[in-house]
């Protein structure tokens, strides 16, 4: 299991992540996701452990608390040194009655992070996510509580999920201007089958030196292996349930074509291909994990084991590669133009 830096700080992360969503159940579709209860939970906290992740991912709306609730209660239980493992939640989504119970504001964020390190029974949170855009709050408001939990040892590290570019980069931009803690991480979708990060999000973490955290690498299952264009049938797994996030199935199914004899070849599961294919892509930190069954998550923590070779990257990035949108296609034409006139002047240039 390789470690990855986070962005631009000091901390160190592994590749793979622990995702909690299926930790406790509750109501709704909380439940369709998963509903393991504390013992067969901190089996596979103990397992992935083992297999070398240092990374937990968890939220203060999943199982509506139970999830964090159970992650703490077993690393509790397992006895891991608090310094041997980085936790990270989120805050946004609503997590009782009135309406200031969700959100970005500074009132929900202190709230949260409270709630959340008594479930956790934690003394500080590692990485610490909004984990939506609230048009209700300004961003400045957002980035300045952020900093005041940094401030008081509450939060170490703070980062955003499922945020447009032009908002991830204002909110840079802020924290830049008032010398405040800035967002180090994204969380975002991002898969062989849903690849519209790289339009506008993936250039912006690379050139502001942001990490990337893979949340649903499998495409909610469907890149599981379980499915195909033959039998698309959808009666098995999550989707079968809860058909999120939303895909393309015939660029997906396109994919997971061009996986299975890769797969084969390596003596390996479609999943870990999906899984390796993301691990083999720079801006990525860590890509999140999540398992019913310790075979699952044994499956997937594999996938740290395979390397893809350039020809196998190739036909995967052929096959899933975007649509051509503007103004992508004009960057490609304006670009050729300046390598072209790049050209003059050099030495050997005819």
């Amino acid at each position: 299991m390789r470690m990855n830096k986070l962005g631009r700080t000091g901390l160190f992360v592994s590749e793979l992540c622990l995702g909690t969503m299926t930790f406790g159940g509750g109501e709704g579709m909380w439940r369709q996701i998963g509903d393991l209860q504390q013992a067969d939970a901190e089996r596979l906290v103990g397992r992935a452990i083992d297999g070398g992740v240092n990374f937990i991912d968890t939220a203060d709306v999943y199982a509506e608390g139970l999830s964090e609730q159970i992650t703490g209660q077993a690393l509790k239980n397992l006895k891991v040194p608090r310094e041997q493992v980085v936790v990270a939640t989120k805050v946004y989504g609503t997590t009782g009655k009135g309406a200031n119970a969700g959100g970005a504001s500074r009132l929900h964020i202190i709230d949260g992070v409270k709630a959340s390190l008594k479930r956790l029974q934690l003394d500080h949170i590692d990485l610490y996510q909004i984990h939506g855009f609230d048009p209700a709050t300004p961003i400045e408001e957002t980035v300045r509580a952020l900093d005041t939990l940094v401030q008081h040892g509450h939060v170490r590290y703070v980062g955003v999920s499922n945020w447009a570019a032009w908002q991830i980069m204002k909110a840079l931009g802020i924290a830049e201007r008032e010398g405040l803690h800035r967002f180090e991480s994204l969380q975002a979708y991002y898969t062989l089958a849903g690849r519209d990060l790289e339009r506008e999000i993936v250039p912006l973490l690379k050139s502001e030196s942001v990490g990337l955290l893979v949340w649903s690498p499998l495409a909610g299952g469907l890149l599981s292996g379980k499915y195909s264009r033959e039998d698309d049938k959808g009666d098995e797994g999550r989707r079968a349930k809860f058909d999120f996030p939303p895909v393309d199935r015939e660029r997906a199914f396109d994919c997971i074509d061009a996986m299975k004899p890769i797969s084969e070849a390596h003596g390996v599961s479609v999943a870990q291909i999906a899984l390796a294919w993301l691990l083999h892509q720079k801006v990525v930190s860590s890509v999140i994990i999540g398992a019913k069954t310790p075979d699952q998550l044994d499956d997937n923590l594999k996938a740290s084991e395979v390397e893809l070779a350039v020809e196998e990257l190739d036909a995967l990035d052929k096959v899933s590669a975007l649509p051509r949108e503007y103004p992508g296609w004009m960057f490609e034409t304006q670009g050729a133009r300046a390598k072209q006139l790049s050209e003059v002047g050099r030495p050997n240039a005819r």
